[in-house]
C-alpha cells in the first residue's frame, strides 16, 4: 500500500463491501495510526478511514512521554526518533518579573529506558508512521473518505462511508474504532454522553520555524503573567512553538487572531518575519472533557474522540496513545478467540479512570497558570517563591499515576505496583547482544523474574504454565557482569541487568517475579516460586484459557462471558 494508492481508495478496494474485516479505524491521526499498525503487526485485517485526502502537514501535540517512547520503537520507528523528536531536559514556570517559580527537570534517560520529557513535530512523526504502515499489506488505507452512517448488526458493525471513488459503500468489521477527534461521527452513533468540566480559556497558538538555529534556555518556559499568561517551548528539532492567552480585552476574531497580531505578540521573542517562518497561528479553546462510556458494543471511542483536556500537564496525544495501545492487545485476544469479549470493557474502566486522573491535573495546572485576579496571582507568587523551584516542596503530593479496575490479578497477587506502568532498561544476552529489553519482549506479556531465585529449570516450568495463544515470555534477569547459564530458548530469555533498572525493582518490592502486560502495565507479581504459578494461572482463568499438565485448551470463550468484577 502507498500513498498514492490510499490518497481516495483503489479498485482492489472493491470487494471490501461484502468482506468483514476485523476493524474499521475512522481517523488517521497518530492514534488511528498506531492502533492500525499495532493490530497490523499481529496479523489482523485493517481498514482505516479519513475524510481528508492528504494528510494534515500542520502542527498540533508537541510533547510525548517515555512510555510513548517505547510504543513508537516497537512500531519499528527507532530510526527515524531523530527526525522529528528530541529529547529535553526542563520545564520551568516563571512570573511576571521572569523570576523562576517551578522548574521540572528530566533526565535524559528514565526508569523506562528512554528520555522522560520528549518534544516532537506531529506532522513529520505522522508520516515516519505512514512510511511504516507500507510495510504491512494487510492495511488498507481510505483518504478523502467521509463516515456518513454507522449500525451494529449481530456479528459485525457496518460503516456506511462515500468518496469521490468509492462512491457509497459498506464497510463490515468486527469492531469500529472512532479516533476520529474531538466531534466524533462514531461517538453520534454510541450510548453515550459527554461530561465536561466547563474548563474554557482559548489562547493563540503560533508555531514557527526559525530560519537559524538558536537555543534557547529554558527548553521550555511558562510565564505567569497575569498580564497574558505564556507559553514557549520546543516543538521538536529546529522549531518553537509560542502560545498566548486571549485576555478580555481581545476580540477573538477580528484582531486577535490575525497574523499581524501574532507577529506582534512573538516580537518580544525576537520571533520576526526576517528570522523566522510562522508555519501555523490559529485560536485553540483548551477543554476538559470526557466521553461516559468508551464502549457500546461493537463500537469504540479512542483519542480526542473519548477525551479532551488542557495542555498544562502534556497528556493529550500521550493518553491517545495510551488508548490505542491498551486497546490493541485486548482487541487481539478478542479478534483471535482467545479471550472473551467482555474483556474489551476492562479498556473502558482502566483507560477513563487513568484519563479523568490526568485531566484533573491539566485543570489543577491550568488554574494555577492562567490565574489573572491580583490577590491570587500574589500568593501563588509568595508560595512558590518561598518553597519552589523544586516541585516536590512546593507542590502538593500528587498520586502515582494508575490505571483504573481492570484485567489485573487478584488481591493478593495484584501488589501495590499492579495498574502502574512498569520499567524497562538495557538487558545483555547470553551472544553478547546488548539492548533495551523491549526490542525481544515488545507486545508480549512478560513475566520478569529475579534468576538469582528462579533457576533455568524453574523459567522453563513458568513458561509452560502460561496458555500457549499468549505467547508470553519468561526473561530471567541476572545482576550485571554474570555469566548465563544457556542461552533463552522456548520462550524464556536468560539477560543481565546492564542498568541495574529491573532487579533492585524487584528486591524493593520483595518480589521473586513480575507479570506485566502487552501495554507496559504491571498485572501483577509474586513473592516466591510458589506464588508465581498462581499469578499465571489466575491470567488464564480471567481470560478463560485452561492449562493443566501441559495441554493447553482454550475453553469455549462464545459459551462463558468473561467476569473481571472482582479484580
Amino acid at each position: 500500500m502507498t500513498d498514492s494508492d490510499a490518497a481516495v481508495g483503489t479498485d482492489k478496494g472493491a470487494a471490501v463491501g461484502g468482506q468483514v474485516h476485523d476493524v474499521v479505524v475512522v481517523g488517521l491521526g497518530p492514534v488511528g495510526q498506531s492502533l492500525a499498525l499495532l493490530l497490523a503487526r499481529q496479523g489482523h485485517d485493517v481498514v482505516a478511514v479519513d475524510r481528508w485526502t492528504e494528510p494534515y502537514e500542520l502542527p498540533r501535540a508537541v510533547h510525548y512521554d517515555p512510555d510513548i517512547s517505547r510504543l513508537l520503537d516497537g512500531l519499528g520507528l527507532r530510526a527515524f526518533m531523530a527526525d522529528f523528536a528530541s529529547p529535553t531536559d526542563v520545564y520551568e514556570w516563571q512570573n511576571a518579573e521572569r523570576r523562576t517559580l517551578l522548574r521540572f527537570a528530566f533526565a535524559p534517560s528514565g526508569d523506562q529506558g528512554w528520555p522522560e520529557s520528549s518534544m516532537f513535530h506531529q506532522p513529520s512523526l505522522e508520516r515516519a508512521m505512514r512510511r511504516r504502515s507500507r510495510d504491512f499489506p494487510n492495511i488498507r488505507v481510505y483518504r478523502g473518505t467521509e463516515v456518513v452512517g454507522v449500525r451494529q448488526e449481530g456479528q459485525h458493525a457496518e460503516v456506511l462511508v462515500r468518496s469521490s471513488t468509492l462512491k457509497q459503500r459498506r464497510l463490515k468489521a468486527r469492531y469500529v474504532i472512532g479516533c476520529d477527534g474531538a466531534n466524533s461521527f462514531v461517538r453520534q452513533y454510541m450510548d453515550t454522553s459527554v461530561e465536561d468540566l466547563g474548563f474554557f480559556y482559548d489562547w493563540l497558538i503560533c508555531d514557527v520555524l526559525p530560519r537559524e538555529e538558536r537555543t534557547w534556555e529554558p527548553d521550555n518556559l511558562q510565564v505567569c503573567d497575569p498580564a497574558r499568561p505564556v507559553t514557549a517551548v520546543n516543538s521538536g528539532p529546529g522549531r518553537r512553538r509560542f502560545e498566548f492567552m486571549r485576555m478580555p480585552g481581545d476580540d477573538r476574531t477580528t484582531t486577535f487572531a490575525t497574523t499581524a497580531n501574532s507577529w506582534r505578540l512573538l516580537e518580544p521573542w525576537g520571533i520576526t518575519p526576517e528570522n523566522a517562518v510562522l508555519e501555523r497561528s490559529t485560536i485553540y479553546t483548551f477543554q476538559a472533557r470526557w466521553a461516559r462510556r468508551w464502549r457500546d458494543g461493537r463500537l469504540l471511542l479512542a483519542g480526542d474522540a473519548a477525551h479532551q483536556m488542557p495542555p498544562f500537564f502534556g497528556q493529550g496525544m500521550v493518553s491517545g496513545m495510551r488508548d490505542s495501545i491498551n486497546l490493541a492487545w485486548k482487541l487481539d485476544l478478542v479478534l483471535r478467540d482467545v479471550a472473551g469479549d467482555t474483556l474489551l470493557d476492562t479498556y473502558d474502566s482502566e483507560r477513563s479512570a487513568h484519563v479523568q486522573h490526568a485531566i484533573g491535573m491539566s485543570v489543577e495546572l491550568g488554574r494555577v497558570i492562567c490565574a489573572t485576579d491580583p490577590d491570587v496571582v500574589a500568593s501563588r507568587d509568595a508560595h512558590l517563591l518561598a518553597t519552589g523551584p523544586d516541585p516536590e516542596r512546593a507542590l502538593p503530593p500528587v498520586p502515582p499515576e494508575r490505571l483504573g479496575p481492570g484485567a489485573f490479578a487478584p488481591r493478593h497477587l495484584a501488589t501495590p505496583l499492579a495498574g502502574q506502568l512498569g520499567v524497562q532498561g538495557r538487558v545483555g544476552l547470553p551472544d553478547g547482544a546488548v539492548d533495551l529489553l523491549d526490542v525481544w519482549t515488545f507486545g508480549r506479556f512478560v513475566l520478569l523474574c529475579d534468576g538469582r531465585r528462579v533457576d533455568d529449570d524453574a523459567a522453563r516450568d513458568l513458561r509452560r504454565a502460561f496458555p500457549a495463544e499468549l505467547g508470553a515470555v519468561v526473561v530471567r534477569l541476572l545482576p550485571r557482569g554474570a555469566e548465563a547459564s544457556r542461552p533463552g530458548e522456548d520462550g524464556v530469555l536468560v539477560v543481565t541487568d546492564e542498568d541495574d533498572r529491573h532487579l533492585p525493582r524487584l528486591e524493593e518490592h520483595g518480589l521473586a517475579g513480575e507479570l506485566v502486560r502487552p501495554d507496559f502495565h504491571v498485572y501483577g507479581g509474586g513473592a516466591d516460586l510458589d506464588t508465581l504459578p498462581a499469578l499465571v494461572r489466575s491470567l488464564a482463568e480471567q481470560l478463560h484459557l485452561a492449562v493443566s499438565s501441559g495441554d493447553r485448551a482454550e475453553l469455549s470463550v462464545r459459551q462463558r462471558a468473561t467476569d473481571f468484577s472482582t479484580y
